[in-house]
């Protein structure tokens, strides 16, 4: 039996919890559970919940493991190594992701868990320390060939990962950095599309997609690539990498691969980085890109693996690879399929290295199998400064521009030619400005232009020069060689007087028309309109659907000139005061001029507004030809007008010879047209009667 003092002791104890539960304040919910001092002490720790670990300053290395079921939050400002794989997994009540498909169709993750890992800002996270543990991840779904990690991790400081091992983060989220050393050659598995909109630092191998999955990181604000970075797509797949690369040290490259019916499209640049560390690299200066550095520690690569690649969207001229032969290489390999690279930009861009099929930076050990695009976006214009070495084709579409050569010393391009691929299909402007190489080009196809624009010659070859578009030589020469001829292109302009054509052995049959004021080096057959201005060093030959159009100055002629079809001078009826001789044709050559144009024998006039001329096939030295105007200009209506059109086009102008017929056509001609005026105007008479007075005041 209890005694009275227990019992009073008792009471008096029930008193005081009472009263102290009415005193004390609202209960608050738990926060996180904090195992900072378990981590510490190297001890498990299984999750129960939220937890959170505390890193001091320094480097604390957990040779423990974390398991059960919660998040996992690291903070504070030093670095966390884990040595062990952990595995936990998120409440059940927080789950959401689905993954459907397989192989076929690829893997999809719909509706991410959220971060069951968190990394702070100022903490560092370190998976492994070089060896093949030491990550987090549960791995429970049943996805054909790789292995998707259900802990998703979201880092706003840093995690680095120290692994030799495949793996996969999961979906990453965050705006910190994700870091890789170097020459540990662990490969990351980038599956699905991730919001992460901070930096990547690959040291080694990333996988941003496979045949079995898609990657997507729109937001990633920068890679800096000191490994091998991988895209690859599944079947039928167009792929996105927006992000701008950058690279520190020599033996870094990006590869590609695709799938049939798939795409990747690079819109970024790829770049050597001076500045800015691992968190923000960058380039102090754009032109370092295009200078050799020290050891090659700027020199970077692309390799293309039997894929479709594009580089830009359209939306940007900043080219992906800037560089020359010294700084970048860039490798079209097959594998499966030939691979296909569309340049696809708003404005200007300069391609300064060779395309090759070589081995990494050994580019030029083989040529690249594959073929090139220049998208027909408004504004893209693509300049190759440096002699291509891929065997395919070269596809210009409408509205683009290819440029072969810089037109500055050093920047000469060119294409490899001696392939069984090998084509240029040009539906844009091709333009040839090489200022040292000539170019020697074949099978040009198209609807496109084609310019030569710079003192190197370039020379076509061979009847599969067929394109239909203007040909413009404004400086340097153009030379046909080998059955190569112009006669399918729309019109051919010499533009300026130092602008030459050599048309070699074979001649220049105009089918078309022939303008300007350069030199045709060799014999011009005109089927077609030749102006005058130019020059031709050798013999011209007018046939009859030629025609000649006169334009200021003379067509200057230095071999035989043999003369049919029409002369057009419709463009000098406007000309102010006319002049009182205009010479049509210089002849500088040996012989006379044989041969007329239609309906113009030696001096037949012809009229230029009020001025009636005579032509004459033995003016100047004797054997030129010009227009005279008569002393007293005639108003016979014997000699026709010069045609009114000014367009060049056949049989545009006529004239008659100086030939009389009297007075009597025209007394014949009045008296019929008396005859025929009397009985209309009878009958015109009739009609007015008949038609009263309302049809009077229509007439009004």
């Amino acid at each position: 039996m209890r005694s009275l003092t227990h019992t009073t002791a008792a009471a008096a104890g029930v008193l005081a919890a009472v009263a102290s539960l009415l005193a004390a304040p609202p209960a608050v919910a738990a926060g996180p559970r904090d195992v900072t001092a378990d981590v510490l002490a190297d001890r498990d720790v299984t999750l129960g919940g939220d937890t959170v670990v505390t890193v001091p300053p320094g480097t604390t290395t957990y040779d423990g493991v974390f398991r059960g079921e919660g998040t996992l939050t690291v903070r504070g400002s030093g670095t966390l190594v884990l040595t062990k794989d952990s595995d936990f997994t998120l409440p059940e009540s927080r789950q959401r992701v689905r993954t459907p498909g397989g192989n076929h169709p690829y893997v999809t993750v719909a509706n991410p868990d959220p971060p069951a890992v968190t990394v702070e800002r100022g903490a560092t996270l370190q998976y492994g320390d070089g060896g093949t543990t030491g990550l987090i991840g549960r791995f429970p779904y049943d996805t054909p060939a790789f292995r998707l990690n259900q802990d998703n991790i979201r880092v706003d400081g840093t995690l680095r990962l120290s692994l030799t091992s495949a793996y996969n983060l999961g979906t990453i989220s965050g705006s910190g950095l994700i870091t890789q050393p170097r020459f540990l050659w662990g490969t990351w598995d980038v599956s699905g599309t991730h919001s992460f909109s901070g930096v990547i630092d690959n040291g080694t191998q990333l996988n941003a997609g496979r045949p079995e999955y898609a990657t997507s990181l729109p937001n990633v604000r920068k890679v800096l690539n000191q490994g091998t970075w991988t895209v690859d797509t599944p079947l039928g797949r167009t792929v996105t990498m927006g992000m701008d690369f950058y690279q520190r040290e020599y033996g870094s490259d990006i590869n590609v691969q695709s799938r049939p019916g798939s795409k990747v499209i690079l819109t970024g640049q790829y770049s050597w980085s001076d500045q800015g560390g691992d968190r923000d690299p960058s380039l102090s200066d754009p032109a370092l890109n295009w200078t050799p550095a020290r050891k090659n520690v700027n020199k970077r690569g692309t390799n293309i693996k039997g894929a479709n690649v594009q580089w830009g969207d359209g939306t940007t001229n900043r080219i992906f690879m800037p560089g020359t032969a010294e700084t970048v290489y860039i490798n079209l390999l097959a594998a499966r399929s030939r691979s296909r690279l569309t340049f696809d930009y708003d404005g200007p861009v300069t391609l300064g290295a060779p395309i090759g099929g070589g081995v990494f930076h050994d580019t030029l050990a083989a040529p690249g199998a594959g073929d090139i695009v220049i998208a027909g976006t408004p504004g893209n214009d693509v300049t190759f400064a440096a002699v291509q070495y891929y065997d395919g084709s070269t596809t210009v579409e409408k509205g683009a521009v290819l440029r072969l050569g810089s037109g500055k010393r050093g920047g000469d391009g060119g294409l490899y030619t001696a392939g069984g691929r090998y084509k240029v299909v040009n539906d844009g402007s091709l333009v040839l400005r090489n200022t040292n190489r000539p170019l020697t080009l074949s099978r040009i196809g198209g609807s496109g232009s084609l310019t030569q624009s710079g003192a190197a010659t370039t020379t076509l070859t061979g009847p599969s020069v067929t394109h239909t578009g203007t040909t413009t030589v404004s400086k340097g020469t153009l030379a046909l060689r080998k059955g190569a001829t112009l006669t399918r292109s729309r019109a051919i302009r010499l533009t300026a007087a130092g602008a030459r054509l050599d048309t070699g052995p074979a001649g220049l049959r105009v089918a078309t028309a022939l303008t300007g004021k350069g030199t045709v080096a060799g014999t011009v057959t005109n089927d077609g309109a030749v102006t005058t201005g130019l020059t031709v060093n050798g013999a011209y030959t007018q046939s009859s659907k030629g025609t000649l159009v006169l334009r200021g100055k003379p067509l200057k002629v230095t071999g035989t000139v043999r003369l049919a079809g029409d002369l057009d001078v419709s463009a000098l009826g406007g000309r102010g005061r006319p002049a009182r001789e205009v010479t049509v044709l210089d002849h500088r050559g040996d012989g006379r001029i044989s041969g007329t144009f239609e309906g113009l024998r030696q001096g037949a006039r012809l009229k230029l507004g009020d001025t009636t001329y005579r032509i004459d096939y033995r003016a100047g030295d004797g054997n030129d030809v010009a227009l005279t105007a008569k002393t007293a200009p005639s108003p016979s209506p014997t000699a026709p007008e010069a045609s009114a059109s000014g367009a060049v086009a056949p049989r545009s102008a006529g004239a008659s010879e100086d030939v009389g017929f009297g007075w009597w056509p025209y007394a014949l001609g009045l008296a019929l047209v008396v005859s025929l005026a009397v009985p209309v105007a009878a009958r015109r008479g009739r009609g007015r009667r008949r038609a009263g007075r309302h049809a009077g005041r229509a007439r009004q």
